[in-house]
């Protein structure tokens, strides 16, 4: 068992917890996740490692709850125990001293760039941030971005913080404003990190992307993962999650996607439905 020591809101639907897990927070890496079941019934779900404490044996995991089980994990309060956690899993992210290095983050991405940005700056690197939200209430982790970053710049979709626009036209504005940048870093929703790779490649800017929204089990064994790079087929989850973003086979990935989505909404209702009956029955007492 991983008994929860912190609960945090972060933003709508997304929550940070600080779990115990020593031996994951002595060995993991930027860029590595974990696989947990929240109860001994639950299924399987990778989380990206948000941070890590080796000094006090714990991790952060930063959840948003979208499905099933995502939402049986918002319930979880602290003292509350994970039935367990498997990892640190993945290759970790390539970290050196390149120069500048720009982090671009997108909703619940945001998440998993900050050990990376954290990493790029502990190994020396000048960090430019640019976080995009589709409104200033869904934006997370500014602070802590900031923390971790030389520069930093917000974008929103509607203009209700920071600039109005999206991370490719701030990208845009960085390169045309003579800002040289060394390697750039992007995870976010599906078609942001496809437009920005887009964008990217165009300038000729290395970029490297994180493929954990594809990830199922993340084993490599059920294969819901896989993922063309550079005309190859990869596995997200023990290839990755990071990948060569020029090469990434965008829309065939964004095609899986929805593989399981029809599958995912009708296990979220019943487990709405399942928790509906729940309540009234207490209330009925």
């Amino acid at each position: 068992m991983n008994t929860i020591r912190k609960r945090e809101e972060l933003g709508c639907n997304v929550i940070r917890y600080v779990v115990d897990a020593p031996i994951i927070a002595a060995h993991r890496k930027p860029g590595q996740f974990v696989i947990i079941r929240v109860t001994d019934h639950s299924e399987r779900i990778p989380l990206t490692i948000a941070d890590a404490n080796p000094d006090t044996g714990t991790i952060s995991l930063i959840v948003q709850s979208v499905g099933k089980t995502t939402r049986e994990m918002a319930m979880l309060k602290p003292g509350d125990a994970i039935h367990d956690i498997v990892g640190p899993l993945g290759r970790p992210t390539h970290i050196q001293q390149f120069g500048t290095v720009l982090c671009v983050g997108g909703g619940i991405g945001i998440a998993p760039l900050y050990p990376i940005a954290k990493g790029m700056k502990e190994a020396g690197n000048h960090v430019i941030t640019i976080l995009g939200a589709r409104t200033r209430d869904l934006l997370i982790l500014e602070d802590d971005m900031r923390s971790v970053s030389d520069e930093i710049i917000v974008t929103t979709d509607d203009g209700s913080y920071g600039t109005k626009g999206l991370v490719t036209d701030a990208i845009r504005s960085l390169v045309s404003g003579g800002t040289h940048i060394d390697q750039a870093v992007v995870i976010g929703p599906p078609l942001m990190m496809k437009f920005t790779s887009l964008l990217t490649k165009e300038l000729g800017i290395p970029t490297m992307a994180s493929l954990n929204p594809i990830m199922i089990d993340g084993t490599g064994m059920c294969g819901g993962c896989r993922v063309t790079v550079g005309g190859e087929v990869k596995f997200a989850c023990v290839d990755g999650p990071e990948f060569d973003a020029h090469q990434v086979d965008w829309d065939s990935m964004i095609r899986r996607l929805g593989t399981y989505r029809t599958a995912e909404q009708a296990a979220a209702e019943r487990y709405d439905h399942q928790c509906r009956v729940g309540l009234d029955a207490k209330e009925s007492r």
